[in-house]
């Protein structure tokens, strides 16, 4: 797959996608990567389709899902079979993105130029970027298991114990065959920095040379001391190495399968256009099903869930619920603790009082306060009687007033443009209005300071009964410097806007 990878962004840079260098494999595809490789690819097989696409992916998540969808639609239409949707673009996973891309990829048009150079059958699709893939995969699994380990010259050959044998060299040696029988592209037997690049080594590292109609390894020692590996090591390398090798004979012969096809390609490319469209009914049978299926289950997990969330709902519910109680039973706990700690003192000061005093006089005390409660009650309800009346005949006059001045004004101002003396006379009104209006406001503001001067004088005969008089507070006052109290540290603790001016000391 490393090597499916490769040959796969190698055709997406030549598409235009620009992969960063540290792109090595499909794995390491960002979905912005997936994106513009995506468009490109879509530009490059069918401009109408792929031209509408931005190749940058916006950020806003509603925006990445239209772009992502769009492109899923495009794919679709060009032909692709798989399972594709804005999901394939945004969260896909691996084997989604590399059918995908290999999918686009395939339907990219090919360069004229470069494929009628080569025979028919011969060309691998044409690219000599597939040639260069397959020979980097047979030359570095060739490389892995060599026929004989020798010195420094033929003749000094000897096998080594812990090397591979004849056994993988069977299973290698009929494919290799196959495979150098088969004549070869002109630009690879001309090219050798190609072969270069696929891992032959220099004359003075140990090398791979043809010996015989097979492939030998020839040079230097392997660098172990006295050329030998340990069995355990050995055994270890064989296992690695067969493993190595059943990947490559896999991909061997895939590609050998390919390169077969590729003589009558033309009845091969209808059997496969044939299985094609069996898969594809198939599919499309197989997704209807799934259709029959799906939509019972999606109503019953829809109803599940809704089932599931009322569910949450009630208990969340009555999880507040259960708090809302813990709290009012904690401060009711706190209420009855604090009221215990009440009764227990007001027990205490019970016990402390006198039990000399008489019932009788507390008796006649309340019935006293009783009597002169309801007295003041009888006189403030004869003052509200009395309010509600004024009030009453106040409201009264003020919209008669109001109705008056309305008429007036209304019968004026129609004849204050034609006359004179009328204009004087609603002018005159107006003033009068204003006056008038002014005066209620003296007399309220009049009755406010009133109220307010007879609170004061209770408050002064409050502080006279208090004080024994005006004369025992000002005597209060000046002695206060005397024993070294200023009267301002004093009126942190007493409110001295109670205090009349009268009674404060100069």
């Amino acid at each position: 797959m490393e090597e499916v990878d490769k040959i796969l962004i190698h055709s997406l840079r030549q598409a235009g996608t620009a992969v960063p260098p540290e792109v090595q494999s499909v794995r390491d595809l960002t979905p912005e990567l997936v994106v513009e490789a995506a468009v490109r690819c879509l530009r490059a097989v069918n401009p109408t389709l792929g031209a509408p696409l931005s190749p940058l992916l916006p950020p806003g998540i509603s925006a990445r899902f239209r772009l992502a969808s769009d492109l899923a639609a495009a794919c679709q239409e060009l032909g692709f079979g798989g399972d594709v949707g804005y999901q394939t673009f945004l969260y896909s996973s691996e084997h989604d993105t590399r059918r995908l891309l290999l999918f686009l990829v395939e339907k990219l048009p090919r360069d004229e130029s470069e494929s009628g150079t080569e025979p028919p059958g011969r060309d691998l699709g044409g690219s000599p970027t597939c040639w260069g893939g397959l020979m980097g995969v047979l030359t570095s699994f060739m490389a892995l298991f060599p026929r004989e380990i020798g010195g420094s010259a033929p003749s000094h050959r000897r096998p080594h114990p812990g090397a591979v044998g004849d056994p993988l060299g069977e299973h290698v040696r009929p494919a290799r065959r196959q495979l150098w029988s088969r004549p070869w592209p002109s630009w690879m037997l001309q090219s050798k920095a190609a072969v270069g690049r696929c891992g032959m080594p220099s004359s003075a590292s140990p090398r791979w040379v043809p010996h015989g109609g097979e492939w030998g390894f020839w040079g230097g020692g392997l660098g172990y001391p006295d050329n030998v590996v340990p069995p355990p090591k050995a055994e270890a390398e064989v296992q690695q190495g067969r493993l190595a090798l059943g990947g490559r004979e896999d991909t061997l012969r895939l590609k050998a399968q390919a390169v077969e096809l590729l003589p009558d390609a033309q009845s091969n490319m209808a059997k496969l256009q044939l299985v094609v469209e069996a898969s594809s009914r198939r599919i499309v049978s197989l997704a209807g099903q799934w259709e029959r299926h799906r939509g019972p289950l999606l109503a019953q997990y829809r109803h599940l869930r809704a089932l599931r969330d009322s569910a949450q709902l009630e208990s969340s519910r009555r999880l507040s619920e259960i708090r809302a109680l813990h709290e009012r039973s904690r401060s009711a706990a706190d209420e009855a603790r604090r009221k215990e700690e009440l009764y227990k003192t007001l027990v205490a000061e019970l016990e402390a009082l006198p039990r000399d005093v008489s019932r009788a006089v507390y008796t006649q005390r309340i019935l006293e306060i009783v009597g002169n409660i309801r007295k003041q009650k009888e006189e403030i309800s004869k003052i509200l009687v009395d309010t509600r009346a004024l009030q009453k005949e106040i409201n009264s006059l003020v919209g008669k007033l109001e109705r008056t001045f309305s008429v007036t004004d209304e019968l004026l101002f129609k004849d204050a443009k034609r006359d004179e003396v009328v204009r004087k006379a609603y002018k005159y009104l107006a003033a009068l209005h204003e006056n008038c209006a002014q005066l209620i406001r003296t007399i309220e503001d009049t009755g406010t300071i009133q109220r307010e001067i007879r609170d004061l004088e209770e408050q002064v005969g409050v502080w006279g009964g208090l004080y024994g008089g005006g004369g025992n507070l000002g005597c209060l006052w000046g002695g206060l410097p005397s024993i070294g109290v200023s009267p301002m540290s004093i009126g942190v603790l007493i409110d001295l806007s109670c205090v009349p001016p009268s009674l404060c000391p100069p």
